[in-house]
């Protein structure tokens, strides 16, 4: 059924879907749409979609993207069972594109809408996946730093090319994303995914607008789980650097013993100092516990990939003809 209706679209004008994952955006989500609407009647030689995804708001986000999609049939409304957070609600969004191109931006306006034909003209240069780099933000300074870390840990550990970036604002051709959605992770990081199926990645600059309204939902900690997402989920390199790190305390315990040892030798007067020892006792345990908690952490991820535990579940999802029950549960 999927393949027929992602059938091919020979004589026809491309299709563009757009995928945004709404959270606490009663008040921004319907500006944003307004947008993106008067910006493809601008550009009829594309057809497209806008498929909203209501990530277990509290607000009435899915009120407001629910009466959006029974009033406009290129609008699609997901309601996920839960918080899932941002990559799983994109994940549920791809999973029900149509389009040639999948375009993914934010739900609160920070996103100018009129911008994306700049990313898609860089993509039919021959690239599979470009985004906007933003020479300046509007966005608090510990989420510019988190933004650095995330580009640094990419292209350290997962094999992000130098020089190529992640960001919010993309558009990748739909084969990507065909891939993409082939992942069974309960903790799905898709910039992991995208560099593990091309490396023709580009961007372009482009300018950050204002958030329309509110206050941006993206705290300290969801930085925090994108990060473990993408170290632990996509890479063993933190395994590596754990025996690595390991075997140099070792050498330096080694090398601190035999100095003692000479030492007292030489000079048998020498006190060799319990707080010296103390402090390597501390030392290395905490370097123990930090590596227990770092291998930890991938047994329980292999844990929860072993039980199934599901990327998302759909409720329902809504569209110009009202509402259909999915009971969707996919992993």
């Amino acid at each position: 059924m999927k393949s027929q209706m992602r059938g091919e679209r020979f004589g026809m004008n491309k299709k563009i879907s757009i995928v945004i994952p709404c959270y606490r955006s009663e008040n921004t989500i319907e500006y944003v749409v307004n947008l993106i609407d008067e910006t493809m009647k601008t550009h009829t030689e594309y057809d497209y979609e806008v498929i909203l995804v209501n990530d277990g708001s509290p607000d009435n986000t899915f009120e407001v993207i629910s009466k959006l999609a029974i009033q406009d049939e290129h609008i699609l409304a997901i309601d996920l069972s839960r918080n899932f957070g941002q990559h799983s609600a994109l994940m549920a969004g791809y999973s029900m594109v149509t389009g040639d191109y999948v375009l993914g931006m934010d739900d609160d306006g920070e996103h100018d809408p009129r911008e994306m034909f700049k990313l898609i003209e860089e993509l039919e240069k021959g690239y599979d996946y470009v985004c906007a780099k933003f020479p300046s933000t509007n966005h608090s300074l510990y989420k510019r730093l988190g933004s650095k870390f995330n580009d640094w840990m990419a292209t350290r550990f997962i094999g992000k090319p130098k020089g190529a970036i992640f960001s919010s604002f993309y558009v990748m051709r739909r084969y990507v994303v065909d891939e993409i959605v082939k992942s069974t992770n309960p903790y799905p990081y898709v910039g992991g995914m995208l560099v593990s199926v091309t490396k023709r990645l580009s961007y372009v600059s482009i300018e950050h607008c204002s958030r329309y309204a509110g206050e941006s939902s993206y705290h300290f900690k969801n930085s925090v789980s994108l990060w473990v997402n993408g170290i632990t989920a996509y890479s063993v390199k933190p395994l590596w650097g754990a025996s690595i790190l390991g075997i140099l305390f070792d050498l330096v315990g080694i090398i601190i013993a035999l100095v003692l040892f000479v030492r007292k030798i030489v000079n048998p007067e020498v006190l060799i100092g319990m707080g010296l020892c103390m402090a390597c006792v501390f030392l290395v345990n905490g370097i123990v516990m930090i590596l227990l908690g770092l291998i930890g952490e991938y047994i329980g991820r292999i844990y929860m990939l072993s039980n199934h535990i599901p990327q998302y579940t759909i409720r329902q999802v809504i569209n110009k003809k009202g509402m259909e029950i999915r009971g969707k549960n996919d992993v």
